[in-house]
């Protein structure tokens, strides 16, 4: 799931989303803050859904989460009171440097100018996964890299989605 924001049209009411893994892989992670998270099993997981993040299963087995969609209550406070994040369970990704997102663009052009476009796009969206960046930048380079095609039909949909999938849609 690329980078997203859930509820936003629930601003004013505090909700959280409780992971429980019942089968994961070190490969499965999700990406919150520009680090890597992974939920480990055995452990309930309380995530904030209206701040940005994306979820991937790199290269592992399928991974499976019991998953709980709760409003802030005492009880939940309660149930969730005394837990931390562990160290061992966060990475931080590398910051996408301007040198090497303007590589990345031009890896994606030259497919995409080959007439790959599926495979230029997934190849911008993984640095989401791989990379530390700015709110939105992933959408940003999508929609730059189909307005330097002269797709401005395309560019014009990924300003849209980013619109959408971050909630600042209108």
């Amino acid at each position: 799931m690329w980078e997203h924001r859930d509820y936003g049209e629930l601003k004013s009411v505090e909700r959280h989303r409780l992971h429980i893994p019942l089968a994961t892989s070190s490969a499965a992670y999700m990406v919150l803050g520009g680090s890597a998270v992974h939920l480990s099993a055995g452990r309930l997981w309380r995530l904030t859904p209206t701040h940005a993040h994306g979820a991937c299963n790199r290269y592992g087995p399928p991974r499976l989460h019991l998953i709980l969609d709760c409003y802030s209550s005492p009880e939940l406070a309660e149930l969730t009171n005394g837990q931390h994040l562990p160290d061992d369970a966060v990475r931080p990704l590398l910051p996408l440097t301007d040198e090497l997102a303007h590589q990345q663009v031009e890896q994606a052009l030259t497919l995409a100018r080959l007439g790959y476009h599926d495979a230029a796009e997934q190849h911008l969206l993984q640095l989401y996964f791989t990379h530390k960046l700015r709110e939105g930048q992933v959408y940003d380079l999508l929609h730059d890299l189909h307005d330097t095609l002269g797709d401005t039909g395309t560019a014009q949909k990924w300003r849209h989605r980013k619109s959408v999938l971050l909630g600042t849609a209108s």
